[in-house]
């Protein structure tokens, strides 16, 4: 189950050198609008040093990370639903993402020309946001249509969807974010199935000067980005496209001293993910053993059957008990063998709310 996300902004806000640096792919990233013509997909490892333990002690064949997938567009512009630019025909590539990552110039630079003529963060996201919106209400507006026939007939659950797509619409051409209409649990499974652009939870990237990033909240824009951010209760990350960039050629120790350097603790990418995760309510299992040592991901609150489905369904289907002990046991007492005579190793039933950092090792029979 990796995670995936968009990436969204106005053309020469940084976008695809941002997209080069987390990916370390050569994605072109001119100087001019709509350098990125087709969608750019790249996937990277998410970063876990908690693995180290268990790889030094299995000694796996294969050591396998959880991912994290990124989807980078064209850059849109004002009047993109009416064809502007290169119009809104990418939005499709990133209609089933997880979260869109949204970034914003925070910089000024007289060498790279803003497609609206000055730096306004604020105006930029309200752009992209309208155009987000208007994509949707034509999305919306079409499964109107389709639904409408079929309600013709009373059908419970056709009429309860209708209803639903009838009150986005409305939010929507009020100028909202689907996400901050109202839903019930129930509403919000339906809702999840209308891949709407702006239901899906927003991280900003504010792309900021080499100069700048590290005391951000020195940065005018940045203060803009933040306060607007907040409002929203949405997270606002402070990056340099440029050092991130320069970081990606780097290996990990060379990486770490050029952050000493710098004076960041993390790079971008690491905090783009770390507040991905926490957006989305997502956590990390690991399953460990001579043959491979692997990462997963899953979302806060499932159940063992559940977590035992992210690696098959079978495991799901078939769920009897998960052997389970915490990787912070593991780091302390150094062995499994340790962590049953100290009573540490557990057997846990469907019932059990799998916690982040558990080992797991799924018993099963289909």
């Amino acid at each position: 189950m990796p995670l995936t996300a968009g990436i969204v902004g106005l053309p020469n806000v940084g976008k695809s050198t941002l997209f080069n640096a987390i990916t370390q792919s050569q994605v072109e990233a001119a100087n001019y609008p709509f350098a990125t013509i087709n969608p750019n997909v790249g996937v990277v490892e998410v970063p876990d040093d908690r693995i180290k333990v268990l790889v030094e002690h299995f000694k796996p064949k294969k050591t396998i990370y959880t991912t994290f997938e990124f989807t980078d567009i064209a850059g849109l512009v004002k009047g993109a639903s009416k064809g502007e630019g290169l119009g809104n025909q990418f939005l499709s590539h990133i209609r089933e993402v997880d979260a869109i990552c949204h970034v914003v110039r925070c910089f000024d630079d007289g060498q790279i020309t803003h497609v609206e003529g000055t730096i306004d963060p604020i105006r930029d996201i309200e752009i992209i946001h309208l155009e987000l919106a208007l994509a949707d209400l034509a999305s919306v507006d079409s499964r109107i249509s389709r639904v409408e026939r079929k309600a013709k007939a009373q059908d419970k659950d056709t009429m309860f969807e209708l209803a639903l797509l009838k009150r986005m619409k409305e939010a929507l051409e009020q100028g909202k974010m689907a996400r901050a209409v109202d839903c019930s649990k129930e509403e919000l499974e339906i809702l999840r199935g209308f891949h709407l652009l702006t239901a899906k939870p927003v991280i900003y990237i504010a792309n900021m000067s080499e100069e700048e990033i590290n005391h951000p909240q020195e940065n005018e824009y940045f203060q803009r980005v933040s306060a607007y951010a907040q409002e929203e209760n949405n997270q606002v990350i402070p990056i340099c496209a440029k050092i991130e960039e320069e970081l990606a050629m780097l290996d990990k120790e060379e990486k770490s001293l050029f952050l000493e350097e710098l004076g960041i603790a993390q790079s971008g990418l690491d905090r783009i993910i770390v507040s991905a995760y926490q957006l989305l309510g997502l956590n990390t299992f690991f399953t460990a053993g001579p043959q491979e040592v692997r990462a997963w991901t899953f979302r806060q609150g499932y159940k063992a059957p559940q977590c035992a489905g992210v690696i098959h369904t079978d495991f799901q289907r078939g769920f009897i008990k998960a052997e389970t002990y915490s990787i912070e046991d593991f780091t302390r007492y150094g062995s499994e063998s340790a962590l049953k005579d100290a009573g540490r190793m557990r057997m846990e039933g469907k019932e059990y709310i799998v916690q982040d950092g558990d080992v797991m090792h799924f018993r099963f029979n289909v």
